[in-house]
């Protein structure tokens, strides 16, 4: 593959990111990690039928952090993942919950029953960098499992 090839495409992808993937919504109870300490973490992938590869590998990555990261807390469900199809009838009750539009990843640090909703839009800028995403969810949700 040539640079001109990679750099394209490193481009569309960017582009992708800004036409619609991974905008912030309104109205969010949002979380401060350093006051939350989670009783349990629900991460959100939400999506439409029709996927690009970014909004597939923010998915992808993220659980895989969950289950490489925190195989503990993964099966004993202190951290739990679910992949939600955005467009389907029978998934607008949690897409309401979420205020999610568009590709999103929301984490929940659940904590004394309360939800603590925040779209985390930094993974879109870490979707072309495996470590560096990893890296980066790791340390978020060990920041909440405090």
């Amino acid at each position: 593959m040539s640079k001109k090839t990679i750099s394209f495409s490193l481009l569309a992808v960017g582009l992708l990111i800004l036409a619609g993937c991974g905008q912030k919504t309104a109205n969010q109870n949002l979380m401060s990690e350093a006051q939350i300490a989670a009783d349990k973490i629900e991460v959100v992938h939400f999506h439409a039928t029709q996927q690009c590869w970014s909004c597939i590998t923010v998915g992808e990555y993220a659980l895989k952090t969950i289950k490489e990261k925190f195989p503990e807390e993964y099966e004993s469900g202190k951290i739990v993942y679910k992949d939600i199809n955005a467009e389907l009838p029978a998934n607008q009750d949690i897409v309401l919950k979420y205020q999610a539009s568009g590709a999103s990843l929301f984490v929940n640090a659940i904590s004394e029953g309360k939800d603590n909703i925040e779209e985390d839009t930094a993974v879109w800028r870490l979707v072309t960098n495996e470590t560096q995403y990893v890296g980066y969810f790791e340390n978020k949700l060990k920041n909440l499992l405090k």
